[in-house]
């Protein structure tokens, strides 16, 4: 199934075609698509096709940005030894099949993968065929990108020691409407936008898009303490969740809402955030330098703790464990901050200084060097 304009016989067109492989969620999606932003901003006359399932969310993402998307079978890795396991192989060679039949008819002169099911089958398609470069957010490589960083060109990642081989750090593509984004001039407009108070003190909680009920519990535990301190709130708390807090008279709003539709305008609206800390979160925070109390989620390798270290050692952010984080541990953190305009412009300056705002671009040109030098192309 094709989703958008594709066609990419060489012969018809002048550019290179660059095909993402980033699907499954956000944090594989977005580095991808300001990816191939930055390569289309590089080489208007490229063409960017996205690889994704039918069970990712680059299946409304990548169509509502104007790029085409590919789909092919996934190939999720079971968590545990079972039937599904047995059955591993088959579903490779199928997706890789498919995957190559796609390389083939869009003229692909590349491939990027970004980790998740979809980046697998793709290297494994792309391998002697058209050059490969990995790129990963996170503090520890996935299975996949460990994969594919064995037979890549280029390996890219956001911070050193990932376990990749031949790894560069150049930090993670974002999209421009981050980079640009003016918090201060846009305070006024997101402030009426949310109903909130237009001059207090705001601080933004979010779990991500399904949000996150130790935070919304410890957060919204706190609100008496938040209120008398002069302090709004932002909460979102997630769609499947629900969160009922008391307005007390004479204080700043505290507002809720299941989803944050306008990410921009909650990032311009707040002065503080209390979050998770996964790896695009901790760099779209960090580039608009909003100081952060990030809070890890409590399982998986620990690598969300990692993904905040450098912001943290920058002074740019607190890190909170789950099991720790209650509300006089929410309120301990939070008001010192934002009752402190110098310690917030500090913290400020230090979480923009900790990322890499040019990683897109620099990502770009590993890209389009890779295919200038087209180290497999001659055994296609």
């Amino acid at each position: 199934m094709t989703v958008g304009p594709t066609g990419g016989n060489r012969a018809a067109r002048k550019g290179p075609c660059v095909v993402i492989a980033g699907g499954g969620t956000a944090g594989h999606i977005e580095p991808a698509l300001a990816l191939a932003d930055a390569v289309m901003r590089l080489r208007p006359d490229a063409r960017v096709v996205a690889l994704g399932t039918e069970r990712g969310l680059e299946k409304t993402i990548v169509p509502a940005r104007g790029y085409p998307l590919e789909m092919i079978p996934p190939v999720p890795m079971p968590r545990k030894p079972n039937v599904d396991l047995l059955k591993l192989p088959l579903k490779v060679r199928s997706a890789i099949k498919t995957t190559r039949e796609v390389l083939d008819r869009v003229g692909a002169d590349v491939v990027v993968g970004f980790g998740g099911y979809v980046s697998l089958p793709a290297y494994l398609a792309a391998r002697g065929r058209v050059p490969i470069v990995v790129h990963d957010s996170n503090a520890k490589a996935g299975l996949a990108n460990k994969v594919g960083a064995k037979f890549a060109a280029r390996v890219a990642v956001a911070v050193p020691d990932t376990g990749l081989p031949r790894e560069e750090v150049i930090g993670i593509p974002l999209r421009e409407s981050i980079l640009r984004l003016d918090r201060a001039a846009l305070r006024a407009e997101a402030r009426r936008f949310f109903g909130l108070h237009p001059t207090a003190p705001t601080l933004l909680v979010t779990g991500g898009s399904q949000g996150a009920r130790s935070i919304n519990a410890a957060v919204s535990g706190a609100a008496a303490e938040l209120a008398a301190a002069g302090i709004g709130v932002l909460h979102a708390h997630g769609r499947n969740n629900t969160l009922a807090v008391q307005q007390v008279p004479g204080a700043p709003p505290y507002v809720s809402v299941p989803y944050l539709e306008r990410m921009d305008l909650a990032l311009a609206a707040a002065d503080a955030t209390v979050c998770r800390c996964g790896a695009m979160t901790v760099a779209e925070v960090s580039a608009v330098g909003l100081p952060a109390v990030y809070v890890p989620l409590p399982h998986g390798n620990g690598e969300q703790a990692l993904n905040a270290e450098p912001v943290v050692r920058a002074g740019g952010a607190l890190l909170v464990p789950d099991a720790e984080l209650t509300p006089r541990r929410v309120a301990e953190s939070v008001i010192p901050i934002l009752r402190d305009r110098g310690r917030t412009a500090a913290m400020s300056a230090a979480a923009r200084g900790s990322g890499h705002r040019e990683a897109a671009d620099v990502l770009a040109a590993m890209v389009l060097d890779a295919i200038e030098k087209n180290p497999a192309g001659d055994s296609r």
